[in-house]
């Protein structure tokens, strides 16, 4: 049986290293190393094992040799999720809060712009967000112009739009 450095073989073996073990003799079985009958005895044994140092022996002159245990295959490092910007969150609520506020679209543009310029620079998240905010913004802006300037286009048709007149009177 070879030595592994850093190989504990009392320690339990698992379900998964039982069938990483069965795995070894079906290849030491399908290259012809193992006849029918080794292979039946020695996957009976691998199912009945308790530890690693049992799994060990049943693959130990086999070229795949014994698994180790899973600790010892390397483990990825968690991925970081991107950070979101909090100018981008900014701009977003601006951009909402207009039909409630009205006084927030100015705001939702500005933010939106620099958060995108941010998001640009530092790769930060919430492309969306500073989207969704200047989209609302300017929307916000076009419908507050265009009910401006039809206001003042009904208040001048209407005779609205004109001061009252009066005669004029030097010295009053």
């Amino acid at each position: 049986m070879r030595a592994q450095t850093g190989f504990n073989p009392s320690l339990r073996a698992a379900t998964a290293d039982r069938e990483r073990t069965v795995d070894v003799l079906k290849a030491g079985f399908a290259e012809g190393r193992l006849t029918q009958d080794e292979y039946n005895d020695r996957m009976a044994q691998a199912y009945e094992a308790r530890t690693y140092g049992e799994l060990a022996g049943l693959t130990a002159d086999l070229p795949a040799g014994p698994m180790p245990p899973a600790s010892q295959y390397p483990v990825a490092a968690p991925t970081r999720k991107a950070r979101t910007n909090s100018m981008a969150v900014a701009s977003m609520l601006l951009g909402l809060g207009v039909p409630f506020l009205g006084l927030t679209a100015i705001p939702a543009i500005v933010t939106g712009h620099r958060a995108r310029h941010e998001i640009r620079r530092t790769g930060e998240a919430g492309d969306g967000m500073a989207v969704t905010g200047l989209v609302l913004g300017y929307l916000a802006v076009i419908v507050g112009t265009l009910m401006v300037l039809g206001w003042l286009a009904f208040s001048h048709r209407t005779g609205g739009g004109q001061f009252p007149q009066r005669p004029f009177r030097p010295g009053s």
